[in-house]
């Protein structure tokens, strides 16, 4: 009968290449667990950790590279897809724009850590035509990074990783259930957040003709432009008048927007 035990223990290798690969062409789950279950067999003697990291870093290049191409060809348009894919929705473009204004082909080494950013920056990547074999060098280190310290993490605790999951009874017969609950549980809490987000961006929503009928009516207003610098420089154009400001930056430049003004904020 099938048990999670049996599958990770005569098809780890395979369970790990098919997961993360599904992972990295979109699926919003996290495959950080399944790396800690591999480095703690791997602690275990049961596999080789070598091939573990192989069997994590090939999926992860061939899902990032199909998406470092897909923003190559397809644009910034590609990004309001992977902003419905993510889990983060508020999060998965400011945050990378911003690493990658920052730190440019460096931002690729840290991106997998962060929620929201992994699609996100590899797109980005291909949409501001970063050269193929930088973007590969930096992307390689970047997963290599990611891989191997949560690897590392099971391998040095494989014996209280094998007592968490002997506690959870994922070696038992109700394995795929647990495991199918609990990411069920995960995707649920993250899509209603998304759920809970995007409401009170409704109910403070205006509309383009709205905002135009306020402009042409001589109200004191102020459009602010919350995009990135980098993305309203690349486009080339914005609202007349708008004030371009970054979103850390509401705060200290707050001085600039009039008290007494209406205010509207728009972004990507």
């Amino acid at each position: 009968m099938f048990s999670f035990h049996n599958l990770l223990v005569n098809h780890g290798y395979l369970l790990l290449f098919v997961y993360v690969l599904v992972v990295s062409l979109g699926v919003p789950v996290p495959v950080d667990p399944l790396f800690l279950l591999m480095g703690a067999q791997a602690g275990d003697h049961h596999y080789s950790f070598f091939l573990s990291l192989v069997m994590a870093l090939t999926p992860a290049l061939l899902g990032d590279i199909l998406w470092y191409e897909i923003g190559k060809h397809k644009g910034r348009s590609v990004l309001s897809l992977l902003c419905k894919l993510s889990l983060e929705p508020d999060t998965c473009v400011r945050k990378t724009e911003s690493a990658f204004s920052a730190r440019g082909s460096d931002a690729l080494l840290f991106s997998k850590f962060v929620p929201g950013m992994s699609l996100a920056s590899v797109t980005l990547a291909g949409i501001s035509r970063m050269p193929f074999g930088r973007f590969v060098l930096a992307d390689a280190a970047g997963c290599t990074l990611w891989a191997c310290a949560y690897l590392s993490l099971g391998w040095l605790f494989h014996k209280q990783v094998d007592r968490v999951i002997s506690f959870l009874g994922l070696y038992g017969r109700r394995a795929g259930l647990v495991i199918v609950f609990a990411l069920a549980i995960y995707v649920a809490y993250k899509y209603f957040q998304r759920w809970r987000f995007l409401k009170k961006l409704r109910i403070n929503r205006v509309t383009p003709e709205q905002v135009q009928e306020l402009m042409a009516s001589g109200c004191g207003l102020t459009i602010v432009d919350l995009r990135h610098p980098a993305e309203v420089e690349r486009v080339g154009f914005k609202i007349p008048n708008a004030l371009v400001l970054r979103p850390e930056d509401l705060r200290s430049r707050s001085h600039e927007i009039p008290r007494e003004h209406e205010i509207i904020l728009y972004c990507t």
